[in-house]
């Protein structure tokens, strides 16, 4: 896939210390990639916009997402993370919020890179339960590619391109890009 602008370059994703956790270190990155592509497109003057009056609005969907994103790393599976206050950007713009965004994920990526075996297995707390490391992790990925989902209703709603996250969009499609798609299905 191919984007207008890329955040986390190849060439900078750390190596893991184990190569069979290569793949969290990798996937990480291009999920943040892909979340920065789509908060990209839009303008700080559709930061407001909510399709129904209980949905939350595009600025607070990107708020909730530094602060989330943070929490988990922080308080479930014990990275370094800077307190919650100093987390949302002075300034309410969409680039403030996305380098805010990228600032946030770059240390993580040699956080993730370093952990072991026995560090990705270790149980920890999460809520009011106790997960694996690496479940809390997936969770944690999971739980950003519903927000970025979110986001891209919103960009069709708004008229606007919605970039390519995992394949071809009705906006972006490029040479080798083969939807799988199936006949209509019959109704009964």
């Amino acid at each position: 896939m191919t984007y207008d602008r890329v955040e986390i370059l190849t060439s900078s994703i750390p190596k893991a210390v184990e190569t069979i956790f290569q793949h969290a270190v990798d996937t990480y990155a291009g999920e943040t990639n892909k979340t920065a592509s789509v908060w990209r497109q839009f303008t700080d003057s559709m930061l407001d916009f909510r399709p129904h009056q209980k949905s939350s609005t595009v600025s607070d969907i990107m708020g909730h997402q530094l602060l989330s994103e943070r929490r988990f790393f922080a308080e479930f599976l014990a990275s370094p993370e800077p307190p919650a206050g100093d987390v949302l950007p002075p300034r309410t713009t969409v680039e403030a919020l996305t380098e805010r965004f990228i600032e946030l994920a770059r240390p993580r990526l040699d956080w993730i890179a370093k952990r072991t075996q026995s560090d990705w297995l270790e149980p920890v707390r999460f809520f009011d339960v106790e997960r694996e490391r690496i479940w809390v992790f997936w969770r944690r990925v999971l739980h950003s590619a519903h927000h970025r989902t979110q986001l891209t209703v919103y960009l069709r709603m708004l008229d606007r391109n919605v970039p390519s996250s995992y394949g071809p969009t009705a906006d972006v499609t490029w040479a080798g890009a083969d939807p799988t798609l199936a006949p209509p299905l019959q109704p009964g």
